[in-house]
């Protein structure tokens, strides 16, 4: 299972306003592009520990061969949508299922994509490599509005701390605020070993 980014996120969950205000930085503006940097690594650290991407994003998930029950599961929670699922034969001709064919998931939590009654997964011989290709939309929303707020704290308190400690340190499990920052990400982890 292979994944690739098509569209990224226009926003992150954080706005430059909200990090600022948690790093005590009033109106003055020399640090704003190491806070918007701070920003970026805070919202990929959070991301990478939840097995999540928070704001919507448009991902392609690579599949060598179909699963042998009647679904597979999609990466990264909150499935919002799937735009194709596309597979090429032996020759390397590409097809694209029906969306008549199976039924999106968005309830479950990763999403999936479930057979139909009375479907069946393509049966032709698959081209040797990544011949499965899904393309997905993910994520909370928009917007930062949409990201629950423990999450979006959990990352404040990552710019805040990397702000104030630009320092290498050594960190107890990783991370000298583990306990609180684990404590507002894990209600939100996915697990299941789909990523």
């Amino acid at each position: 299972m292979k994944f690739k980014l098509k569209t990224a996120p226009v926003l992150y969950p954080i706005t430059l306003n909200e990090a600022k205000k948690q790093c005590e930085i009033g109106s003055e503006t020399f640090h704003d592009d190491y806070i918007e940097g701070l920003i970026a690594a805070a919202t990929d650290q959070a991301e990478q520990y939840l097995h999540r991407r928070l704001i919507t994003q448009t991902w392609y998930l690579y599949l060598d061969q179909w699963p042998s029950g009647t679904f597979f599961k999609l990466p990264f929670g909150r499935l919002q949508s799937v735009t194709s699922v596309k597979h090429k034969d032996e020759d390397g001709v590409e097809s694209t299922m029906s969306s008549g064919e199976y039924i999106v998931d968005i309830q479950s939590e990763p999403g999936q994509i479930v057979l139909d009654y009375n479907e069946s997964w393509p049966t032709d011989t698959l081209y040797p490599s990544n011949p499965i290709t899904v393309e997905f939309v993910c994520g909370y929303g928009l917007t930062g509005a949409s990201v629950p707020a423990m999450i979006k704290h959990a990352i404040k308190l990552t710019i805040s701390d990397l702000f104030e400690n630009r320092e290498t340190e050594v960190y107890a499990m990783g991370h000298k605020k583990l306990g609180t920052w684990e404590a507002l990400l894990f209600p939100y982890k996915l697990f299941g070993g789909v990523f």
